[in-house]
């Protein structure tokens, strides 16, 4: 039986064109059915190298890797002083295999001491992470409705975890 090993750690710069290409493989087929095929495209604007480079060289990107590719990745950073998680993908063949959870608890534990919460937001019509992020004890703050025009899936409900 082959079993893919799965590391869980801090990404390196040189881990940049693999969290890229991580990302153009994932994250438009996830947000399509939700957004349409559009809106799930633009969403890779956040995952540019010039918006990813300085995350990791800061140490706020940890990725989920075999030994040839990326299939995860969380981003933390800040928002108005909170600090906030912005990211966290996984291929879907990795899914329900606790590697969400893992890199979670590593971007949580890399935050700067002292940091009392975290937040997350996700889109509304992203059921798997409101209940991925209800089971790891994020409650809903707020909802920000969905533009006039645009699905409701699309509204951005905002969660926070208090940390110990």
């Amino acid at each position: 039986m082959w079993v893919v090993v799965v590391d869980v750690r801090r990404a390196e710069l040189d881990d940049l064109d693999a969290i890229l290409a991580f990302a153009e493989a994932v994250v438009p087929l996830h947000y399509t059915p939700i957004l349409g095929e559009h809106a799930a495209r633009a969403q890779l604007a956040w995952w540019s190298r010039e918006r990813m480079a300085p995350a990791v060289a800061a140490g706020r990107v940890h990725v989920a890797a075999t030994r040839r590719d990326v299939v995860g990745v969380c981003e933390t950073g800040e928002l108005d002083g909170a600090q906030v998680i912005w990211k966290l993908y996984l291929a879907p063949e990795h899914r329900g295999r606790s590697h969400g959870v893992e890199l979670l608890r590593q971007a949580v534990a890399a935050l700067p001491p002292g940091a009392r919460s975290v937040d997350v937001e996700h889109f509304a019509g992203n059921t798997r992470a409101a209940t991925f992020y209800e089971r790891e004890g994020f409650a809903v703050v707020r909802t920000q409705p969905a533009p006039p025009g645009e699905p409701p899936g699309s509204a951005v409900v905002w969660r926070r975890r208090h940390l110990g």
